[in-house]
């Protein structure tokens, strides 16, 4: 009885570690524009790029470059500009003349 009782707590404790660990990565990726910590969860580039680019003035060219940066990335700043803090290696794309690569 006691080793039935004994794996039982062990099982039930097990039952929770996992859910503690799918939650917390349900938290980090519900924003859609993190880095993803806990798997390799690919963000859908389309989207977040036309929304990226919907106020551009050029907007053949924002998705290109949109489309080229969140494939390196996997993130996508919110908002139509700026914001680039919240996705460095966003931040860090540069064209060979060191102009910002990503819109």
């Amino acid at each position: 009885m006691a080793i039935s009782k004994c794996f039982l707590a062990c099982l039930i404790s097990s039952f929770l570690f996992i859910s503690m660990i799918q939650a917390h990565e349900k938290i980090i990726n519900t924003n859609g524009i993190g880095e993803y910590a806990l798997g390799d969860v690919k963000i859908d580039c389309g989207a977040e790029c036309s929304r990226r680019c919907s106020l551009s003035s050029r907007p053949n060219l924002c998705h290109r470059a949109c489309g080229t940066c969140c494939a390196r990335c996997n993130c996508v700043p919110p908002g139509t500009a700026g914001n680039d803090e919240v996705c460095p290696c966003w931040a860090n794309q540069t064209t060979h003349g060191g102009r910002k690569k990503c819109p």
